[in-house]
């Protein structure tokens, strides 16, 4: 068993530090990915495809069903990754990521992310300035670690506005923990997303925002090794 870690948008593999040393010193093997579009993958197109695809090679380097978490952008991935791979999954863990992505929502962000794009820098003071405000230095550099993948929305928002989370979500037999902070922006229809669980639970986060697992890293982690231990020793989560 082990567990697969799906980042956010324009962000990569580096967010989830705080986590990763958490399963490691907890004995979990985990393998942090880099999305297409992304991180060491910068070069790359994002497509849904191929981001589902990653998640499968990474979860068939690890021994037997994962855990795949992942968050905003990485929460949907994971999704959608566990609709095409049941027999991968042992676990899955979406968080930030209770919101459908309807028509007009991603055609707003789209016009957004168009004009930071007209920026003369593409909007990386901004991106940078917002990650230090909101989540302190510490934070931040986790989250930027990897660079910021600034020409890759029109892209993400492209394929995200293709998904039904909550017709993927009823084809996953497995647990599922759908994880928010309890400021998230994208709770908003959290409770038509555990209804399509056929197994799910829905924990909030006190007093975090959408970034829960770099806001709120203890909280998080915490919550995160509860699904590893469960999915590790099914028996002993039913009985509990």
């Amino acid at each position: 068993m082990g567990v697969v870690l799906v980042h956010g948008v324009r962000t990569s593999r580096t967010m989830w530090r705080p986590q990763v040393e958490a399963l490691a010193r907890a004995g979990v093997p985990a393998i942090a990915v880099d999305l297409p579009g992304h991180g060491t993958r910068a070069g790359e197109r994002f497509t849904l495809d191929g981001a589902a695809a990653t998640v499968a090679e990474a979860a068939a380097d690890l021994d037997g069903p994962v855990l795949v978490a992942g968050l905003s952008l990485g929460g949907y991935v994971a999704i959608a990754h566990a609709a095409r791979h049941p027999a991968q999954v042992g676990g899955l863990l979406a968080a930030g990521c209770c919101t459908v992505p309807r028509r007009v929502l991603v055609a707003g962000w789209s016009t957004l992310a168009r004009g930071i794009g007209r920026l003369p820098d593409r909007g990386a003071w901004l991106n940078d300035a917002f990650a230090r405000a909101a989540l302190g230095a510490a934070a931040a550099a986790d989250l930027g670690a990897g660079g910021f993948s600034l020409d890759v929305m029109a892209d993400v928002l492209r394929e995200v506005g293709s998904l039904d989370p909550l017709a993927e979500l009823a084809r996953v037999t497995a647990p599922v923990w759908l994880v928010n902070g309890t400021f998230d922006h994208f709770r908003a229809d959290e409770r038509r997303f555990l209804a399509a669980c056929h197994d799910g639970r829905l924990v909030l986060v006190p007093r975090a925002t959408h970034l829960v697992s770099v806001v709120a890293p203890v909280a998080f982690s915490r919550v995160l090794l509860q699904a590893a231990d469960a999915v590790a020793h099914p028996a002993a989560a039913r009985r509990g």
